[in-house]
């Protein structure tokens, strides 16, 4: 696993094409220990695992717990580490995350499990240095939606009964990468426009149940918009042609509602994730001003 980050920090590096940047991604590279394939749940024969990525600092570090898309039925963590880098870059210890995907076990397992995995993380601070007061949840697409579910569900919504540790976890902000807000908005209706390519996803994680409309509303993070939730931000295209864009629209309105403190970053012509370098740059000081306004890290990193 070790050889895994130098690879991904010797890819990042040669990418911008600098020697700083090599020297700086190699430095990262000693500054993080990698504990692989972690077990943080168990259920229905199969085992959760995610993979530590922690800051080697004696000092808790802030932690982001990084959740992968692929509409809830494809998608894995291994998949997705190039997703971590950012984080580390900016001193956060990180987490990445895998979950029950529909042909395991319908919705809504995954939100049960990513549950878990965050109360696993505080569990288990101590042991890896996760400072608990600056945990932050970040995916794209379902792993978006899911990094919204995990953290604006209360804890008394019945989706923690699986988890084996009794912590109370507390958020400290949000970090979603063009997520579903609205999942009944993405099921199939007699008379209604199925958004294009999107909606198979969710009928397939949500499955033919009585209840399924009603579980659609559970699985929805609209319906949990509150004052007091955490700092949230959105990033979106608004030519996504995968999860509408007006789902953060509708959302950000929601939560300026709600007196919540949030941000909408808009992508003009972007599609679903495929953001070209320079709007990856501004994405990223966007989402790292976020965070660095709200107080989970310094101008400096930490």
């Amino acid at each position: 696993m070790r050889m895994h980050l130098m690879l991904l920090t010797f890819l990042a590096s040669a990418a911008l094409g600098e020697d700083s940047q090599l020297n700086t991604a190699l430095g990262l590279m000693q500054q993080v220990r990698v504990v692989p394939n972690v077990t943080y749940v168990k259920a229905n024969n199969w085992e959760g695992r995610l993979d530590i990525y922690a800051r080697r600092e004696p000092e808790p570090a802030p932690t982001v717990i990084y959740i992968h898309g692929g509409g809830w039925v494809a998608g894995n963590k291994e998949a997705s580490t190039l997703g971590v880098l950012p984080y580390i870059a900016m001193g956060f210890s990180v987490v990445n995350v895998e979950y029950r995907l529909a042909e395991v076990s319908p919705a809504p397992a995954a939100i049960e499990d990513c549950r878990c995995a965050l109360r696993w993380v505080v569990d288990h601070a101590k042991e890896y240095h996760f400072d608990t007061a600056k945990l932050v949840v970040a995916g794209g697409s379902a792993g978006g939606h899911l990094a919204l579910t995990t953290g604006m569900i209360p804890n008394d919504a019945g989706f923690d009964r699986s988890c084996l540790t009794p912590s109370e976890p507390h958020i400290a902000a949000i970090v979603n990468f063009f997520g579903i807000s609205d999942v009944a908005d993405l099921l199939e209706r007699p008379g209604k426009k199925p958004f294009p390519e999107n909606w198979p996803y969710a009928v397939q994680w949500l499955g033919n149940a009585d209840n399924r409309d009603a579980l659609a509303r559970r699985a929805s993070p609209l319906t949990y918009v509150r004052p007091g939730l955490p700092p949230i931000i959105s990033v979106h295209g608004d030519a996504d042609p995968v999860v509408p864009y007006n789902h953060s629209v509708r959302l950000h309105e929601a939560l300026n509602k709600a007196g919540v403190v949030n941000r909408l970053v808009t992508v003009p012509g972007g599609k679903h994730g495929t953001f070209t370098p320079e709007e990856n740059r501004r994405i990223y000081a966007e989402v790292r001003a976020f965070l660095v306004e709200n107080k989970i890290i310094s101008d400096t990193g930490k």
